[in-house]
C-alpha cells in the first residue's frame, strides 16, 4: 500500500519493491485461497483507498459475488483485489521504470552517501534515497514446552502459512491446535476439509476464542472515549457493553485506540496488555458469522475441543508425538498421544526473537531499537525508524505490525491504508529539495 500511495502521490519518485514471495501484491495474509478463510472485517470496510472508501466493495461486485459488499469477502479475494491494484497502478509506471518489482529478498542494508545500499539475497547490491520497511507479521516463535525432538517431526509444522502441506493423519489421536485465536480458527478449517472428523484439541493459557460479528452491521450508539487511563476506559466500556452491547461499545472505541494508547504511559501499556489484552482480541478481531457458524458446528460435534491449560512437554515419540499438558488451574498433568501439532500462536512480537536476517543485521548494528515493550521496533509518530541512541533516521521507515509498540491497533487494513498514507507523504516530502 505504501508503494501504490507513492506512485499514486508523485510523478517522479522511482519505487524498487522486493519481496520473495510470488505473486506479488498479495503478501502472507491474503495468499490463502481457502473459500472459508475470510476478512474478519467487513468488505465495506476495507478499501485500499483512504478517500475512496466503497474502493474495494465495487471492484468485489464487479469481480465476484455481488453480496459480499454487505458481508465478508475471503482473503484470496483480498488479495486478488491489491493484486489487480497493484497491476493497475503499476502498467504505466513500468513502462517509465518508476515501478520495478524485484522477486528477491533484502538480507542487509547498509548506510551510504546520499542514502542506502541493498543487499539482496542473490547477490545484487541496489542504491537507493529511502528505504520502508514493509515487513509484515513476523513469523510465530515455537511454544514454551515444545522440546527439540517435536519441532524436528514432520507431524510438528510450526508455522502453517509457510507451511500449508495438507495433513495426512496416520492414526485417530487428535491433531493439536496451541492457540485459540483467529490462526487457529483457519487451521481447524483447512483440517476438517483435509481429514473430515478428525478430531482436534486447541489449547491456550485462558482458552478464548474469537467471538462474531453480528450478521448485520451495527451502529455504535456511543459517544466515543476521550481519555482516561486503562482501568477507566475499561470501566466504561463494560457499562456500555452492558446498556447498548458489547459490539457496540467496542466499536465505538474504535477510532479512539491509536489515541488512547499513545496517550498510556509504558507502565499502563504493560498492565493492559497483562491484564487486558487476551479479552481484547478475541472481542475486538472477530470471526465473520458464516465462519462462526461453523466453528460452533465443529465443537457441538465434538471435532474440536478447546480447552485452557499449558503444555508442560511436547517431544516425539515412537508412534506419533507425546504431549503433557495441565488444565489451568491444575497441576497435574495430562498424558495424550498425537497425530500432530500446529503452532497457531499467531504472529511474534519480539523483534529481537524474530529471527529475520534483515532485522538481526539491522538491531546488530544499531540502525532500529525494539520499543519499551518489545512487541515490534520504536518508530516515530510518521514512521521514521528510530536507533539504540535514540536518534530517528530520516529516510528509514516502517509500516504496519512492527510498528505495534507506537500505535497498538496497526495490523489491519483499516489502519494500515491510513499509515502507508502518511509515510508515503513524509517521505517524498524529505526527498524533496526543500526536504
Amino acid at each position: 500500500m505504501t508503494a501504490l500511495n507513492l506512485l499514486r502521490a508523485s510523478d517522479e519518485v522511482k519505487v524498487l519493491l522486493i519481496d520473495r514471495r510470488a505473486p506479488f501484491g498479495r503478501g502472507l495474509a491474503y495468499a490463502a485461497r481457502h473459500r472459508d478463510h475470510m476478512l474478519n472485517v467487513r468488505a465495506a470496510k476495507m478499501s485500499a483507498w483512504p478517500d475512496a472508501p466503497d474502493h474495494f466493495a465495487n471492484w468485489l461486485a464487479a469481480h465476484a459475488d455481488p453480496a459480499c459488499p454487505a458481508g465478508f469477502a475471503t482473503r484470496g479475494q483480498y488479495g486478488a483485489y491489491l493484486q489487480d491494484l497493484l497491476a493497475r497502478v503499476a502498467e504505466g509506471s513500468r513502462a517509465t521504470g518508476r515501478l520495478v518489482v524485484i522477486p528477491d529478498e533484502v538480507v542487509d542494508l547498509r548506510r551510504v552517501e546520499g542514502g542506502w545500499d541493498v543487499r539482496l539475497a542473490m547477490g545484487r547490491s541496489l542504491g537507493v534515497r529511502a528505504v520502508v520497511l514493509a515487513v509484515g507479521n513476523l513469523p510465530p516463535r515455537p511454544p514454551p514446552g515444545v522440546e527439540p525432538t517435536a519441532l524436528a517431526s514432520p507431524l510438528y509444522r510450526g508455522d502453517p502459512w509457510r507451511d500449508e502441506t495438507p495433513f495426512a493423519p496416520a492414526t485417530h489421536s487428535p491433531i493439536l491446535l496451541i492457540g485459540t485465536g483467529l490462526t487457529m480458527v483457519d487451521v481447524a478449517i483447512s483440517l476438517q476439509d483435509q481429514a473430515p472428523g478428525h478430531p482436534m484439541l486447541a489449547l491456550s493459557r485462558r482458552g478464548l476464542s474469537p467471538q462474531a460479528h453480528s450478521t448485520e452491521p451495527l451502529v455504535p450508539c456511543i459517544e466515543p472515549v476521550e481519555g482516561g487511563s486503562p482501568v477507566e476506559v475499561l470501566a466504561r466500556l463494560r457499562r456500555e457493553a452492558a446498556r447498548q452491547g458489547w459490539r457496540q461499545a467496542v466499536d465505538a472505541l474504535r477510532p479512539r485506540t491509536q489515541a488512547l494508547w499513545a496517550s498510556w504511559s509504558p507502565a499502563q501499556r504493560a498492565a493492559f496488555l497483562r491484564h487486558a489484552r487476551p479479552y481484547w482480541d478475541v472481542h475486538r478481531h472477530r470471526l465473520a458469522p458464516s465462519v462462526a457458524e461453523r466453528m460452533a458446528g465443529l465443537l457441538q460435534a465434538g471435532t474440536l475441543r478447546i480447552v485452557a491449560g499449558r503444555i508442560r512437554r511436547l517431544t516425539k515419540g515412537d508412534a506419533g508425538l507425546e504431549l503433557d499438558w495441565s488444565p489451568r488451574g491444575q497441576t497435574q498433568a495430562i498424558s495424550q498421544r498425537l497425530a500432530g501439532a500446529i503452532n497457531c500462536t499467531g504472529p511474534a512480537g519480539d523483534p529481537l526473537r524474530a529471527g529475520d536476517p534483515l532485522l538481526d543485521r539491522l538491531v546488530a548494528a544499531g540502525r532500529v531499537r525494539p520499543d519499551p515493550l518489545r512487541l515490534g521496533f520504536d518508530v516515530t509518530d510518521d514512521g521514521r525508524l528510530i536507533d539504540r541512541d535514540g536518534v530517528a533516521a530520516p529516510d528509514l521507515f516502517a509500516v504496519g505490525p512492527v510498528t505495534r509498540g507506537a500505535f497498538w491497533e496497526i495490523t489491519a487494513v483499516p489502519d494500515i491504508r491510513h499509515q502507508a498514507v502518511q509515510v508515503a507523504g513524509a517521505l517524498l516530502a524529505r526527498l524533496s529539495p526543500a526536504g
